[in-house]
């Protein structure tokens, strides 16, 4: 058998081919043969959109003829089938692919790398992966949008095809889209102009195709045939749907209009899922019962929830199927793992998993309320109306999962649990999809997947005994499957060693499947290397249920190549497996296991020193880390020493990639922190609380934050050290206001300035100062503010400590701002930019930028202020302070409206509208005025000369 698309017959070399992107035809040395009759051409089709799987007859009834099928549908079907099978024995070759019926189906048995359908999309997932260079993404892409001849299933009818061929037309339109990007970026707008204008008139509602065409037409140098383009769609939508075009266009058509370059879109598509599983077998009306979900038509979510018990393969079949329809959500996928069930790892709560996708968003963390239900309801404004599939994974019940539901019709939300989610069904109008155990067929399915049919056929009883060991449970026969093929055992050896286990953990309650869970972890443990086996027992002392490479060698005090290895071997016996390059995880049974053996048989010595090493690791690898992301902090108060014996901390080749392992790792960064608070390491506690503050703030992670120092405080006072002690202080009190518990706050600004005043440290005094300040700013008492910025900046300069002085003078000015007094405040934020340039203290340059044009405008001085706020807005972009950004494009537009430039205003002021409107009560939780934003629209509108608005109106300052 061959699944190859070069077939040698009679010393003739065949090069074979299947084409679904036109019409359905098989192509033999680039022509197309004939299939026959339209129906055989559908039965060719039906199998090859599944190629290497079994279509059960009666998906393929439905696929070829609705709801009417002839009254013997599966003889006809058998005809059909027979028909294909001779045609593909007659032009493909010397060794044709095996049509066959099995398991109550048909399976072609054809390398997907042969359909032209399956080619395109590994070409345009190619182009989609991070770090390809956009001239490859334009090869990629042009090399899989070649592969289209024509109107998918061209020639077939029915809903099945109707349904499929609207599918793959989106996947198309998207992919045009992501090359028309791509070929911009490299300067080649030439090449994809004449395949937009085609697309555009076939799909003229498809508004991401014209914006690319408008593009593509403004590079070459037509921008008024792009504007004619918006001009026809936007009488069309208004024709056809009553309705304006969407804001990429309206912003697009507005950069035209001014002669701008057209931008590209920016918003990120998050891919999420897990890795599909290798081989994935069965579970046909499971299957059926998820596809379903894409046929209704509803103003409310749908929702499917996925039951069954430990073991069962729940999460296999959701990303399965997820991984299926992800073309059917151009808008990306969410996934996460809610550990609802997990004995070693406490369940996720709402904030983490909001704040998770509100990242995978790109929602900038400044733009992120504090409070949870302002998250929550920017989390639903963001995927409101977006075609996105979500997949919340092992929930404890309906409650973990009902506050997660977007309110979207456009949203598919997956839910799997142990639990029935009776609340959810009931409730919400959830989908209940009930897993049981494998059948024996399925079951067998999977042995043959990997370990061959003849082997599995050749020994029914063994084969039987294995499944029955088993108890139907898919990561227990992959497990058992795993261990025949490292072995090379025949299925008889493997079925006596495995019923001959003598374990005491195999003998737990049978009544459970998922206790044969245990005696397969066991017998696999066994024949583990031991070195594997006690890597094994130590990532039980893991804080969760995955570990990077990195992270794991300093666990076991090995190499980090030799722990490369261990690691593949406990991934190559199915107890591990590779989510992404580089980070490992396992099922939480497996955890649970190790977790088992880690308590009985590793000496508490041990333990304790492998749980020493591992701290170490998070404390040492997020110290350099956060030394690139904030280099002008000031140094750790509590100096950090040489890591643990065996520790192999990472290092960081630039920001970015220390930036990305903050994201990446801050919580086993705060798991790591609360293993040292439990173990009593006080200073350890401390330091990795200082290590985690600058991200924590930056991405707007206040309630981890103020958690982070409490922990921190209590360990402050173990080790009497009072600088320890007054900073947790400190940064606890700045933690409080931002969340606006300011009574706590004050007892901690009063213990710290008495702390560092003992120890007569003039900088300490002069941060409480200045974060005190902040506290009064944000209760409208700026004289107040302005008396601790003011003892803030003498004290910086008793200190000589230049960039706090900085600070100090820029919040001066904005307090004189807020009290009216511009020339004052204009004096003290010149003198902070000299000091924040000679510094280079970016950060420091564009607050102050803000604040000087503030002065600026409210002196009268209007051209100065729009030069000093646009000043400050391109910094500003550049750090990625969205939130910032928007308050200084009000101001911007206050400045602009003032010098009786009404359209600049406008554009401003729209700009600013934009960044906040996914911020629901933003004027409570940011301190940012929504609706002033639009009072200022409406005046400009209205004529209104009741100007300017009140000093300072739009936002108020952050505190570090």
């Amino acid at each position: 058998m061959t699944k190859g698309g070069a077939t040698s017959h009679n010393g003739l070399t065949k090069t074979v081919r299947y084409r679904l992107l036109g019409p359905v035809a098989l192509v033999v040395d680039g022509r197309p043969v004939d299939s026959g009759e339209p129906r055989r051409r559908a039965v060719l089709a039906a199998l090859l959109a599944d190629p290497g799987h079994v279509v059960p007859s009666e998906v393929l009834v439905e696929r070829l003829w609705d709801e009417s099928p002839p009254r013997d549908a599966r003889g006809a079907l058998r005809a059909h089938v027979a028909h294909v099978r001779s045609v593909l024995a007659a032009h493909a070759g010397g060794a044709p692919p095996r049509l066959v019926h099995s398991d109550g189906g048909y399976l072609l048995d054809v390398d997907p790398e042969l359909v032209d359908l399956f080619r395109f999309r590994r070409l345009t997932a190619a182009a989609r992966a991070p770090g390809c260079p956009a001239d490859r993404q334009a090869t990629l892409l042009r090399e899989a949008l070649a592969e289209w001849h024509g109107t998918p299933l061209a020639g077939m009818s029915g809903s099945w095809a109707a349904r499929t061929r609207d599918g793959w037309a989106e996947e198309r339109l998207d992919a045009t889209v992501a090359w028309a990007g791509a070929e911009l970026r490299v300067g080649n707008a030439g090449a994809v102009l004449g395949p937009l204008v085609s697309l555009v008139g076939d799909y003229p509602r498809a508004e991401s195709l014209t914006a690319a065409l408008m593009r593509v037409l403004r590079a070459a140098g037509r921008p008024g045939d792009a504007l004619d383009h918006y001009a026809r769609a936007r009488a069309r939508l208004a024709e056809e749907l009553g309705t304006d075009p969407g804001p990429e266009l309206q912003a697009l058509h507005r950069e035209l209009l001014r002669g701008e370059p057209a931008q590209a879109p920016t918003r990120l598509t998050p891919a999420q899922l897990p890795a599909d599983l290798a081989g994935f077998v069965g579970r046909e009306p499971q299957l059926a019962a998820l596809d379903a979900l894409l046929a209704g038509e509803s103003t409310a979510v749908a929702v499917s929830a996925v039951s069954g018990t430990a073991g069962v393969g729940k999460t296999a079949l959701a990303v399965h199927w997820a991984h299926r329809v992800a073309h059917r959500f151009p808008d990306g996928q969410l996934y996460v793992d809610l550990r609802g069930f997990d004995e070693g790892r406490a369940a996720v709560t709402t904030a983490e998993v909001v704040r998770g996708f509100l990242d995978a968003l790109a929602v900038p963390a400044e733009r992120i309320p504090a409070a949870l239900e302002s998250q929550l309801g920017l989390y639903r404004s963001v995927v409101a109306g977006r075609r996105m599939l979500i997949l919340l994974d092992n929930a404890r019940d309906s409650g973990q999962v009902r506050r997660l539901l977007p309110g979207t019709p456009t949203a598919l939300v997956v839910v799997t649990s142990r639990d029935l989610l009776t609340d959810l069904v009931v409730s919400d109008g959830a989908d209940p999809v009930i897993l049981d155990v494998m059948t024996r067929r399925e079951a067998r399915e999977i042995l043959a997947d990997r370990l061959g049919a003849e082997g599995v056929d050749a020994d029914p009883d063994a084969t039987g005994r294995v499944i029955g060991f088993c108890a139907g449970l898919p990561l227990a026969l992959s497990v058992v499957a795993a261990r025949a093929q490292q072995t090379g055992f025949a299925l008889a050896q493997v079925a006596a060693e495995l019923t001959g286990t003598h374990d005491h953990r195999a003998a737990l309650d049978s009544v459970d499947p998922g206790s044969r869970l245990r005696a397969a972890f066991s017998w696999s443990y066994a024949a583990l290397t031991p070195e594997a086996a006690y890597l094994f027992r130590l990532l039980g002392l893991n804080h969760r249920g995955e570990i990077s490479t990195r992270a794991a060698a300093s666990l076991a005090a090995v190499p980090v190549p030799q722990v490369r290895k261990l690691l593949a071997e406990l991934a190559g016996i199915s107890l591990l497996v590779e989510r992404t390059p580089g980070r490992w995880g396992w099922h939480d049974l497996v955890f649970t296991y190790a977790a088992e053996l880690a308590e009985s048989e590793v000496p508490p010595g041990e333990r304790d020193a492998a749980t020493e090493r591992l701290v170490d690791h998070y404390l040492h690898t997020g110290y350099a880390a956060d030394r690139l992301a904030h280099p002008a902090r000031d140094p750790i108060p509590v100096p950090i020493h040489a890591p643990a014996a065996g520790t192999r901390p990472e290092q960081f080749p630039d920001r970015p990639a220390a930036v990305a392992w903050l994201h990446a790792e801050h919580r086993p960064l705060l798991a790591a922190l609360r293993r040292a608070a439990a173990s009593d390491w006080h200073e350890r506690t401390w330091q990795i609380a200082w290590v985690l503050d600058t991200y924590l703030n930056r991405q707007v992670i206040w309630n981890d934050r103020i958690d982070a120092w409490h922990e921190a405080l209590r360990a402050a006072g173990h080790l009497g050290e009072p600088v320890a002690e007054a900073y947790a202080h400190r940064a606890t009190a700045g933690a409080s206001v931002l969340l606006h518990a300011y009574d706590d706050a004050d007892r901690h600004f009063a213990a710290a300035l008495e702390l560092y005043a003992r120890r007569g440290d003039l900088v300490g005094q002069a941060q409480t100062h200045q974060n005190m300040g902040f506290r009064w700013d944000r209760l409208d008492e700026p004289e107040r503010a302005l008396e601790h910025v003011r003892r803030a900046h003498e004290l910086y300069s008793a200190a000589n400590h230049p960039a706090g002085e900085a600070e100090s003078l820029n919040n001066a000015g904005w307090c004189e701002i807020r009290l009216g007094r511009y020339h004052d405040a204009l004096a003290h934020s010149l003198r902070a930019q000299t000091l924040n340039q000679r510094l280079g203290n970016v950060d420091g340059e564009a607050m102050t930028w803000d604040t000087i044009g503030l002065a600026q405008h409210h002196l009268g001085q209007q051209e100065p202020a729009i030069a000093s706020f646009q000043r400050a807005i391109d910094l500003f972009k550049e750090l990625g302070a969205r939130l910032y950004e928007a308050g200084t494009l009000v101001r911007l537009g206050d400045a602009h409206r003032a010098a009786d430039s009404g359209d600049p205003a406008r554009e401003a002021w729209q700009q600013a509208l934009s960044i906040l409107t996914e911020l629901p009560d933003s004027d409570r939780d940011n301190d940012l005025d929504v609706d002033a934003v639009r009072r200022r629209l409406t005046d400009l509108e209205h004529g209104d000369q009741s100007w300017p608005p009140p000093p300072g109106e739009g936002q108020r300052r952050s505190a570090s």
